[in-house]
C-alpha cells in the first residue's frame, strides 16, 4: 500500500512553534501556512495542521472531506455525557461495567479515543496504546485541550483523569510487561481493509485506512491478550466480519453496524 504524503502545517503565526516541534518528531516536512495555497496538490495528500481549535488531518482537495480532530467536548460526545454516559450501550455490556465494578481497562488499539471516553466516562480507568504517529499526535492534542477545558468542568475534569495515553507497539508493550501483571479487561478494535461497498465507509475512516493500513499483527495480539486479561478480553468488530482468528469468543453482543466478541476468562467480580 502506498503511504498518502502529509505535511505540518499552521493557520496562525502563534502555532509556529507547535507545528515544528511536531515537524521535528515525527520527521515530516514543515509548510509555512502561507504557503499552504501555493502547494501543488499532486505533492501532498494530507495537511496535519495547527489550529486554533486544535491539531487536525485534513486533505490537500477540500472537497474531499473535512477536517478529521480529535475532540471530547463537543459533538456526541457531549450529547453522550449529558444523557446517560453511555450506559446500557453494548460497550458497556461487553466490558462488564456496573454499578458496583468499574473496571481497568487496557485499550490496545486507542485511534481516537472515543471508546475509551465512553468507557471512562462510565468509571473505567483506561489505560490507551496507539501506534500510528499521526493517529496519536491527533489523540494526545485532543486529550490535552480536553484536560484544559475539563478546569471548568468538574465531570469532564474527572473523565480526564480516568485516561492515559502511551505511545508504541501494543505486542512489544504487553511483552515486556511482567507476567504476574494484568489488566481487569483487554480491549482490542483492530483496523481492517476497507471494504469493497466503501461508499458505505465515511470519507473521514477512508482517510484513516489510508494512513493507518490494516492491522496485520491483530491475530497474534488476541493471542497475548488472552494471556494478560484477567477477566476478559473485548474485540471489537463490524457486524458482518468474520470472528477475528477464526477464534470463536464466548459469546457475542451485535448491533447494526457493530459487534463486540467477548472472550470470558473467569467470572467479574460482581
Amino acid at each position: 500500500m502506498n503511504m498518502p504524503t502529509i505535511k505540518i502545517t499552521y493557520s496562525d503565526i502563534r502555532l509556529q512553534q507547535d507545528a515544528e516541534t511536531l515537524a521535528e518528531k515525527l520527521n515530516l516536512p514543515l509548510i509555512d501556512f502561507s504557503q499552504i495555497k501555493h502547494t501543488p496538490v499532486a505533492e501532498v495528500d494530507y495537511f496535519l495542521e495547527y489550529a486554533s481549535d486544535g491539531l487536525c488531518l485534513k486533505p490537500a482537495v477540500r472537497s474531499n472531506h473535512g477536517p478529521v480532530r480529535c475532540n471530547f467536548n463537543s459533538g456526541a460526545n457531549v450529547h453522550r455525557r449529558r444523557h446517560g454516559g453511555g450506559n446500557g450501550q453494548a460497550i458497556a455490556k461487553a466490558v462488564g461495567v456496573s454499578g458496583k465494578f468499574s473496571p481497568q481497562v487496557l485499550d490496545l488499539t486507542a485511534g481516537l479515543g472515543g471508546d475509551a471516553f465512553v468507557l471512562a466516562g462510565l468509571g473505567c480507568q483506561m489505560q490507551m496504546l496507539e501506534r500510528n504517529p499521526i493517529v496519536h499526535s491527533l489523540l494526545s492534542d485532543g486529550l490535552q485541550r480536553a484536560s484544559i477545558e475539563g478546569q471548568g468542568d468538574t465531570e469532564l475534569a474527572e473523565i480526564m483523569a480516568r485516561m492515559n495515553l502511551l505511545e508504541g507497539d501494543s505486542a512489544t508493550y504487553l511483552n515486556a510487561l511482567p507476567v504476574d501483571k494484568l489488566s481487569d479487561i483487554v480491549y482490542l478494535d483492530p483496523m481492517f481493509p476497507e471494504r469493497k461497498k466503501s461508499a458505505k465507509v465515511k470519507k473521514e475512516m477512508q482517510a484513516f485506512h489510508g494512513i493507518v493500513g490494516a492491522d496485520e499483527d491483530a491475530s497474534a495480539l488476541l493471542d497475548l491478550a488472552l494471556v494478560r486479561a484477567r477477566y476478559r478480553v473485548v474485540v471489537k468488530r463490524s457486524a458482518s466480519a468474520g470472528y477475528l482468528a477464526d477464534r470463536q469468543p464466548t459469546y457475542s453482543l451485535e448491533g447494526k453496524s457493530t459487534r463486540f466478541d467477548v472472550f470470558a476468562l473467569q467470572k467479574l467480580p460482581i
